[in-house]
């Protein structure tokens, strides 16, 4: 009964988390870019209350998951389609994900800690890893998510990676939005 619960708790964290980090990971990159205009101004407003609430859930999802895994393993919950070593190994993506967003969030709210070549703006960059990382042990081990990585999933990785792109350019001074989209 209580390993049912801490499944259910573990996956709606994972649930809301994950899109949470998505869009955490969207305003992240328009943020610091004005040339986006409305969407700089929005990103700005957004940005550090999502990135908190993303973290706070993720944290959730990262502290029950340890239980949910511990029952899982320990055979007082049953064990998943596939090898415990594949979730083992999923679940080690996990906690490299949650290092990664730990870290960057570190170089946001402790900018003292890090000095060159690892300042604090390099280090929040960790959290394009650890959104990677995440959003690989969703795809590997999520069994709530499998039927959503090829339809929603990965396009949404393109539209944000075509965002990151598009603000690369802009900060390069190669193109501004409005010429990108015509």
């Amino acid at each position: 009964m209580i390993s049912q619960l801490v499944w259910l708790v573990d996956r709606g964290a994972a649930l809301v988390a994950s899109p949470a980090l998505y869009l955490a990971v969207l305003t992240g990159v328009l943020y610091n870019t004005e040339a986006f205009g409305v969407l700089h101004e929005a990103a700005r407003r957004v940005h550090i209350e999502l990135s908190v609430f993303a973290m706070l859930v993720t944290l959730l999802h990262a502290g029950v998951g340890v239980l949910d895994s511990w029952f899982v393993v320990s055979g007082q919950a049953p064990k998943p389609a596939y090898s415990l070593s594949y979730f083992a190994g999923g679940v080690g993506v996990g906690a490299g994900a949650l290092l990664l967003l730990i870290v960057a969030v570190l170089g946001f709210t402790d900018p003292g800690r890090f000095s060159r070549p690892w300042g604090p703006r390099v280090v929040h960059a960790f959290a394009y890893g650890g959104f990677a990382f995440g959003t690989i042990h969703a795809a590997a081990v999520g069994t709530d998510v499998v039927g959503f990585v090829r339809p929603v999933v990965v396009p949404s990785l393109v539209f944000l990676l075509y965002v990151l792109l598009l603000r690369l350019l802009v900060l390069r001074g190669d193109t501004a939005p409005d010429a990108a989209a015509q």
